[in-house]
């Protein structure tokens, strides 16, 4: 991959590309090109998530959202534990008193 991202980068500095680069008729291509890329993009990740749903297989968003769902709840048990802690505190606190 790094091969090949120095070919594009010696390629981009070719004085041949860079005016075909500021040519308005090839940016508008160009940028067809990454629209239709997303299009196809989206309609492959649909089509995964549905063969996905279909077979109760889980995917990358699925593992994504647990893992953010197990962050929260992880959370959630560390601010328990610490009201747990001061309660406890302020229990031990008032019977020496």
């Amino acid at each position: 991959m790094n091969a090949l991202q120095d070919r594009l980068f010696r390629l981009l500095q070719d004085p041949r590309v860079m005016k075909l680069m500021q040519d308005p008729r090839a940016q508008k291509l160009i940028m067809k090109g990454f629209r239709f890329r997303g299009r196809v993009e989206g309609a492959v990740d649909r089509r995964v998530q549905s063969i996905a749903g279909r077979l109760n297989l889980a995917t990358q968003r699925d593992l994504r959202a647990l893992q953010k769902r197990i962050r929260h709840l992880e959370q959630a048990v560390r601010d328990a534990e610490e009201r747990l802690t001061d309660a406890e505190d302020a229990r031990a606190g008032r019977g020496r008193s």
